[in-house]
């Protein structure tokens, strides 16, 4: 080393390092051989410090003292007997309240080849970017515990990691810049439980607000929103019988989800009488018996992913690879799944790669310029949310998004991802006037970017994870939403059926007196219900904004209310395709849905909601137990109308069959008339059986008098040689089943 040129390039590094905006720290700091005499060097950069001494690794036994390189924290130790590269330890002194404070430290800027294997074939997978970037617990080969940091800012000028291990200063540890864009640096002695954040300047040297970790694992609520270090393998799964179950056809197999926004399902009541959301733990002991008891078959959780606002429900996610802290730690509800699977309950995560807010500390503007949206905002806002748009066409924005779908099947075994809002990532124009979007490369509106990350997302979790499903929220009529990729289609499992929900909900919504002028409302559906494969959902958007309950959509007093919601229910269980109903359906809340309120339980005290509560238990129950009503969803043989033009009566008379040719046939009456003496055609002579009545007393109906056992005739009717009469209830659906006698 050149004694002349110390004084004045230990100053300048100094004070880059001082002003954090070193990017190659380790062409600086750590252990060199020295070039100019024999032996090696360590330069330590400790700001504050006022003495620092070379400690053996192993005994910590002290081998040498450095000199003070410059005042701003610069430590040189010269090695010259050295003939080798050695691991070490330096002893750290700082002034602290009056005194003198020791401590003891690896240093990181020996761990170069451990900090670079962060990004060691980070792009050659998906699952890469969540098993290698972000904040990984490692052993250091001294056995020392460590947590290695990787970041993606390839436009920053420069990187530290900050934490509650070094005070929150940005000058402390500077991090290495890749080739690629990374900036990495392993910590020794960092491990689970730390809080930590990366301070970035920009390319004009700007500092960023500090921003947390886009792979964090798990993260603080505000005010801090700092990432925490994590260990995804301290959790002990207890869900084997679950994961080696048969791989069923599941379209052939019942689902009927439970839709819950978890923070206002149940809440409990603090020492203060505040109300307070349940924690996973007491979920695990409140909700998945009642969804067992309930009879559903999976739960749906609204997004999981961590978001800094409350009232966005989670659909204005900033941490895609973290479960929200609100009710506990990622292990909290790693044993709510856990949970879910031994109750042989499946769990449904809704996710969102549409759009993401602009919360400072999240992924706008990371490193100084628009990484992850769009740069031009005819791309890259979205107007209805005030929301980034994700750049579908960079590739490791793509990666990103594909690696956090992979990630909630992989390190929370859920069992499926509905995707938000999939209508705005396919279309360019998509709620947007005139010159507000630009066009694709062939003049159009479709986003060819998105459409193919979809396609990409849905082949590599199908890869990993073959018994997951996916399911698209899809408004529009674009095609092949749930065809597979090699026909043509996104690869999505399941689409939502948009279209049934509204076009049956405007016709419930109807006086029955002026129903039959809007009899396609509730018929043409069938029209096009095998042109995907469906699920009917009746999902929070419907029930939130003013558009009031789904009780409270049903025209009448309030018996007819509750009438009308029952033929709704068992319309809706008897049509083809897999069912979703809310939170609060179930028993006729008839409050708007308030996401800072539980529900309303106490609407159980009356007979009327428990009527309901038991009408939704027994078709959950009814609907899994009788393949006809979900064996054939998708398949043309499992569905034959009877009469669907009695628009005079509002009277809709159709079959449901299994594979075996087991028949269930559906009689709904949507007027508060009893039509007696109605008479229905059927394949099958013999003598039929009232399956489920939702006029019956049971559900706080009227009781009418159907009769239980009915016999056929050879009167030829609605197509059939032979039929049966029948009285129909007002405002009733009726299953009815062939029994085994003769």
């Amino acid at each position: 080393m050149n004694s002349e040129n110390k004084p004045n390039s230990s100053s300048a590094l100094a004070n880059s390092l001082n002003r954090a905006v070193l990017i190659h720290p380790f062409n600086e700091l750590g252990l060199f051989k020295n070039e100019q005499q024999p032996g090696y060097f360590i330069r330590a950069w400790f700001p504050g410090a006022v003495k620092v001494e070379l400690l053996e690794a192993k005994r910590n036994r002290q081998l040498a003292t450095f000199d003070i390189a410059d005042d701003l924290g610069l430590f040189i130790c010269e090695l010259p007997k050295r003939r080798k590269a050695f691991r070490y330890r330096l002893r750290v002194t700082k002034s602290h309240a009056g005194g003198l404070q020791q401590t003891i430290v690896d240093d990181p800027y020996q761990y170069k080849q451990e900090a670079y294997y962060a990004v060691h074939h980070v792009r050659e997978r998906a699952s890469n970017i969540y098993n290698q970037l972000g904040a990984q617990l490692i052993t250091l080969d001294s056995n020392m515990p460590a947590t290695r940091f990787a970041v993606y800012a390839p436009h920053a000028q420069s990187c530290s990691v900050i934490g509650d291990f070094n005070h929150w200063d940005g000058r402390a540890l500077p991090m290495e810049k890749t080739n690629c864009g990374h900036f990495v640096l392993v910590v020794p002695g960092v491990t689970a439980g730390s809080k930590y954040k990366f301070e970035l300047k920009d390319q004009h040297l700007q500092r960023l607000p500090h921003k947390a970790d886009p792979i964090g694992f798990y993260h603080d609520q505000y005010p801090s929103f700092a990432s925490v270090v994590y260990d995804h393998n301290q959790y002990q799964w207890q869900d084997t019988e679950w994961q080696n179950r048969p791989e069923l056809n599941h379209y052939q197999e019942p689902m009927s989800i439970y839709e819950v926004h978890l923070g206002s399902w149940k809440n409990k009541t603090d020492i203060e009488n505040n109300n307070q959301v349940l924690s996973y733990h007491e979920l695990i002991d409140e909700l998945i018996p009642y969804v067992v008891e309930m009879g559903f078959t999976h739960i749906e959780v609204l997004p999981i992913s961590e978001h800094p606002f409350t009232g966005s429900w989670g659909y204005q996610p900033t941490g895609m690879f973290a479960a929200t802290s609100r009710f506990g730690d990622p292990d909290g509800f790693k044993a709510f799944v856990d949970a879910c699977h031994q109750a042989k309950i499946g769990v449904i995560v809704d996710w969102v790669p549409a759009h993401f807010p602009e919360d400072a500390h999240g992924l706008a503007n990371f490193d100084g310029t628009h990484l992850y949206d769009y740069e031009d905002p005819k791309k890259g806002w979205h107007p209805d949310w005030q929301s980034c748009i994700y750049d579908f066409g960079k590739d490791e924005v793509r990666q990103f998004l594909v690696a956090s779908a992979v990630y909630w099947c992989d390190k929370f075994h859920v069992d499926g991802i509905r995707v938000d809002a999939v209508a705005s990532m396919l279309y360019l124009d998509y709620s947007r006037n005139e010159g507000e979007w630009l066009p694709n490369v062939d003049g159009g509106n479709h986003n060819y970017e998105a459409i193919s990350l979809l396609k990409w997302m849905n082949h590599e979790v199908k890869s990993c994870f073959p018994k997951s499903i996916t399911i698209a929220e899809e408004s529009t009529s674009y095609q092949g939403v749930s065809h597979s990729i090699e026909e043509g289609g996104l690869g999505f499992d399941y689409k939502w059926n948009m279209g049934w929900m509204h076009d049956s909900l405007v016709f419930m919504n109807k006086d029955p007196m002026y129903r039959r002028y809007h009899h396609r409302d509730i018929t043409f559906s069938t029209v096009y219900q095998y042109d995907e494969n469906f699920v009917l959902p009746l999902s929070h958007d419907e029930v939130v904004h003013g558009k009031g309950s789904l009780i409270r959509k049903m025209p009448g007093d309030e018996w007819q209310q509750a009438a009308n919601q029952r033929v709704y229910a068992g319309y809706m269980f008897a049509h083809p395709g897999k069912k979703l109903n809310f939170m609060g359906n179930e028993f006729a809340q008839f409050e708007e849905w308030n996401h800072n309120t539980e529900l309303s339980w106490n609407a159980l005290e009356n007979d009327k909601n428990q009527g309901i509560q038991t009408l939704y238990r027994d078709l959950n129950n009814l609907y899994k137990t009788n393949k006809a009503l979900h064996q054939l969803d998708y398949d043309t043989n499992g569905f034959e109308w009877l009469d669907h033009q009695d628009e005079e009566k509002s009277i809709l008379a159709f079959i449901r069959r299994d594979a075996e040719g087991n028949e269930i046939i559906v009689i709904c009456n949507f007027t508060p008339i009893p039509r007696d003496d109605y008479r229905v055609g059927v394949n099958t002579t013999g003598t039929y059986q009232v399956l489920l009545n939702t006029d019956s007393k049971y559900y706080w109906g009227s009781n009418y008098n159907v009769g239980y056992q009915l016999d056929t005739n050879s009167i030829p009717w609605q197509g059939k040689q032979n039929s049966m009469v029948i009285n129909l209830p007002p405002l009733s659906a009726l299953y009815l089943t062939k029994t085994n006698i003769s």
